[in-house]
This record gives structure tokens, C-alpha cells and sequence, in this order.
């Protein structure tokens, strides 16, 4: 098997992971930075960011006490105030390097910031780029990597596992076994440091706005060499998804529509979700998703709506053309048609347990962006906050790693082996995936117990074990494997948090 070395493997290549290889490569040009990504560079969480980046950039009419304060409040009170206080005062200081990279946001004919206003937050904060601000960001951080010749992006890379060994009593991370698929083979990568930026887990559920490389990876490969895992039974389920049925993933209307003055009504065109809470539409996600849940649940019908009929057209075409544009292309006219809405699984608050400067439990292993849990979300995401935790952690752990990688040493005297893999597809693992998804959605819509999935979810690892203990596994099994890891974590903290209750 083939033995490679890199200083920093970046796994995954988000925003969070582009972002701290930038800023890694420019402090320490004399270290080797490799990013892998199981598909294209662009296909991640990051590209379907619409609404923007909470940032304080008006003191006059905004605060960082008021940012921490519905951060705290969005997230049930559960979010560690010295994170979110970190991660606020930091905003305005990230925003200027992404404006150094050369990513634009929208601003208005006095040229000034064109803020928009998101569920939960008590002051127009959000920076945006129309409706397409993830986009935006990941492309001209896609650019911004190739300047630098110490970095090299891979793609097509599955990574299968972390490789771990234990020194005078203390695990560490030392690199992961790889599989290329262009090449087909595999190989070890041995590294000093591992940076886990893989995203969520969207793909573990019937419904998502996730891409399909959203399959809990990251969460599954440290957990399995160790690392601690926290509050993975918090999912976010996002209230606005444009219903199409069988659809995966489903294409996400961004809240910044809410804020722009859009109504979410029943089929009796009833206002409902101020029965719920006195915010209404600008209620937090949690809030709204649940007050779509239990209108579902008493109409029996398969979807809500969002009324943007009394809108100014033209303005919101230029706020948000994507939105516009992909509706038009599914026969609705937001002039006079409703737009059929549902909440899906779209934001994982909990993830690998991080530290301030995004060090897991596990000796050089880091995590950032979505798979990572810092502290901030609490039980509930403050909209337009990801971008921002992705980018402060992003800067935190590469101010760290480049102070102390230097006393790191590779795992020079280990000898690596691992079964050999094939890409051929299976029917069944498809099938198993299937149900796996239907389960766990059951466990957020519905009425089943967490003791009925959680068997239901025992059956199907048993299967899959059989699977794994093949001499040959496939890339299916694999990322099957992970779904299920990540989807028993879920389970088993959902559960503690009943007993703890």
C-alpha cells in the first residue's frame, strides 16, 4: 500500500476547510497542506448557503451584546456564552479577510451594506451575495487556494477511516487511509496534523436540503478512533423547503425570504405560526418547524405554504433571483401562486466535541465547520451563523496549529493494511439506506418511539456488519456504515436527553 505524506490533511472543502488552508498557507509557506474531497471541490454544504453572514456592522443601531443575546436565546439558553462571545466580537475582523479574498456582498444606492433581517434575529445583520452567499464565498475561496503552491486539493478522494495510535497513554491522530477513485487504489496519508472539515448529516434523513455527500463521515471516522462526540440529537429541521415530494435533496428557500416580509399559511390561507409564538414567521427555525409539524399533523395535508403574492416582484427578484428563477421552472408564479413548504432536515448543531481552538479530544485532530460542536448553537442554530462559526474556528485552529505543529512527528514506525475496496454498487446497500433514512425522519415527524427506531436501527447494523466483514467492501458500504454510525449516535444522545429530562 502506498504511504504519502502532507504537514496538514484537510478532509473536506467547505468553507471552513478552504478558509483555514488560506490562512494556514499565507502564516507557514514551508508547510505542505493537502485538502481531499469525496467529490468536486464546489459540492458541499458551503454552495447551498443562501441567506449570508450574521455580522455587527452598524454600533449605532446594532450591538454585539444584541448578536450574543439572540444567539443564546435561538439556541434554548444551552450555547457556551464565551463561545458565542468569542465568535461575535470576531465577526467584523473575519468579514474584512473575506472581503481581502475578494468575496462580494450586496449593497444598496447609498452604497452602503444591504443588511437583511433572518428568523430569531432582533436587527437587520445579515451580509448576503443576492441569494446565492455560500456560493459566493466557496468560489472565491476555491481561487484563493490555487495561489498558493504549499497547497494541493485532491478530489475524488474517499477517505475511509483516521488512523490513530496511542503515545505514553494518549491517543493521536496521525493521518487516514484513502481511497483514490480516479486512480482506484488506496493509500495511507500520513500527516501531522488532520483537519476534519466533512460538514453534517443531512443525507441520514428521508428529507434534506443537504447534498448527497452529506452522510455524517466525519462524525463516524473520529468517533470510531475515539473522539468524543456531543448534543448530536439537536438537527436542525429548516421550516422552508419548496415541497417536491420525493425529491433529494430538496432545494431550500432561503429565510432571509421570511425576513423580506414573506407570510407561511395554511390551505386556508390562515396566518397560524403566531398561535405558536408572538414573532410569527420571524420565530427561530426550531419554533416554526415545529409549528409546521403540528399544523400537519392536524390537517393531515402533506405541506404548507409561503405566500410572497403581496411582495414587490421586481424587488424580490433582485434580492433573490436563484429562488425566483427555480420556481418559475417548477410552474410557480410567485406573482400568484403559493409556494408548497415543508421542514427537512438541514443543519446538525451537535457534532465532534472541539475546543476553543477547534482541538478534539483526540491529539492532533481537529475539527471546523458543521461536523465540529464548539459550543455556539446550543439545541438550535441562529440563521446565518454557520458561515460565521466556520470562518472564526477556521482562524482559531490555524493560529493554533501553526504555533505548535512544529513538535509534531509523524508515525514513522507503523505498518498499514487495509481490505480491499470496490466501487461496484449493491441494490440492497441502496435499498438499507433507504430505510434507514424513513427511520430516522420518523424520529423527528411523527409519532414513533426513540425505543422502536432504535431497534429498528440495531436490525439494519447487523446486516451491515455483514457486510463490512467482507474481504472486499465497496464505497457504498462504507458510506453506509458512516449514515448508520452517525445515525446511532442520534439515537443514543436523543435517549440521554429523555432520561435527562
Amino acid at each position: 500500500m502506498d504511504t504519502k505524506f502532507t504537514d496538514i490533511l484537510v478532509i473536506g472543502s467547505g468553507v471552513s476547510g478552504l478558509f483555514f488552508a488560506v490562512k494556514t498557507a499565507i502564516k507557514r509557506p514551508d508547510l505542505q497542506i493537502t485538502i481531499m474531497t469525496k467529490a468536486q471541490a464546489d459540492n458541499s454544504n458551503t454552495r447551498y448557503a443562501q441567506g449570508g453572514i450574521a455580522v455587527v456592522t452598524d454600533n449605532l443601531k446594532d450591538s454585539f451584546e444584541k448578536h450574543i443575546q439572540d444567539t443564546i436565546q435561538a439556541g434554548g439558553g444551552l450555547g457556551e456564552e464565551e463561545v458565542i462571545k468569542m465568535v461575535v466580537y470576531q465577526a467584523p475582523e473575519r468579514l474584512k479577510e473575506l472581503l481581502d479574498f475578494e468575496v462580494s456582498f450586496d449593497k444598496n444606492h447609498e452604497g452602503e451594506w444591504d443588511l437583511g433581517l433572518e428568523g430569531g434575529h432582533s436587527e437587520y445583520r445579515i451580509l448576503h451575495h443576492k441569494d446565492i452567499s455560500g456560493l459566493e464565498i466557496q468560489q472565491k475561496m476555491l481561487m484563493q487556494v490555487k495561489k498558493f503552491p504549499n497547497v494541493k486539493l485532491l478530489e475524488d478522494q474517499f477517505v475511509l477511516d483516521l488512523i490513530s495510535e496511542e503515545i505514553n497513554g494518549q491517543k493521536q491522530c496521525s493521518g487516514a487511509f484513502v481511497y483514490d477513485k480516479t486512480n482506484k487504489k488506496t493509500s495511507v496519508v500520513l500527516a501531522k496534523t488532520v483537519v476534519m472539515s466533512t460538514g453534517g448529516c443531512g443525507q441520514v434523513f428521508q428529507h434534506t436540503t443537504n447534498p448527497d455527500i452529506a452522510t455524517g463521515d466525519g462524525i463516524a471516522m473520529a468517533h470510531r478512533i475515539g473522539a468524543a462526540i456531543k448534543d448530536m440529537q439537536y438537527i436542525q429541521f429548516h421550516p422552508t423547503a419548496l415541497y417536491e415530494k420525493d425529491k433529494n435533496p430538496y432545494f431550500l428557500i432561503s429565510e432571509a425570504v421570511r425576513g423580506f416580509g414573506a407570510y407561511i399559511v395554511n390551505s386556508q390561507n390562515k396566518r397560524f405560526v403566531f398561535e405558536y409564538d408572538a414573532r410569527g414567521e420571524l420565530a427561530t427555525r426550531d419554533i416554526v418547524s415545529k409549528a409546521i409539524g403540528t399544523e400537519l399533523l392536524k390537517s393531515n395535508e402533506s405541506n404548507v405554504y409561503l405566500d410572497c403574492r403581496h411582495l414587490d416582484y421586481h424587488k424580490f427578484y433582485k434580492h433573490f433571483p436563484t429562488i425566483t428563477t427555480y420556481c418559475k421552472a417548477e410552474g410557480i408564479d410567485l406573482r400568484k401562486d403559493l409556494i408548497p413548504i415543508i421542514p427537512v432536515a438541514h443543519y446538525q448543531c451537535g457534532g465532534i466535541k472541539v475546543d476553543k481552538n477547534s482541538q478534539t479530544t483526540v491529539k492532533n485532530l481537529f475539527a471546523v465547520g458543521e461536523c465540529a460542536c464548539t459550543g455556539l448553537h446550543g439545541k438550535n442554530r441562529l440563521a446565518s451563523n454557520s458561515l460565521l462559526e466556520a470562518l472564526v474556528f477556521a482562524h482559531q485552529s490555524s493560529t493554533y496549529i501553526c504555533e505548535n505543529i512544529d513538535a509534531v512527528s509523524y508515525a514513522w514506525n507503523t505498518v498499514f493494511e487495509y481490505k480491499k475496496i470496490s466501487e461496484e454498487n449493491s441494490g440492497r446497500v441502496k435499498e438499507v439506506k433507504q430505510q434507514l433514512k424513513k427511520i430516522m425522519t420518523t424520529l423527528y415527524i411523527g409519532t414513533v418511539e426513540i425505543d422502536e427506531v432504535e431497534t429498528k436501527i440495531k436490525t439494519i447494523l447487523k446486516e451491515v456488519e455483514s457486510f463490512l466483514n467482507n474481504q472486499i467492501i465497496t464505497i457504498d458500504t462504507k458510506e453506509l456504515q458512516n449514515m448508520l454510525d452517525t445515525a446511532i449516535l442520534i439515537v443514543k444522545h436523543y435517549k440521554k436527553q429523555i432520561v435527562e429530562v
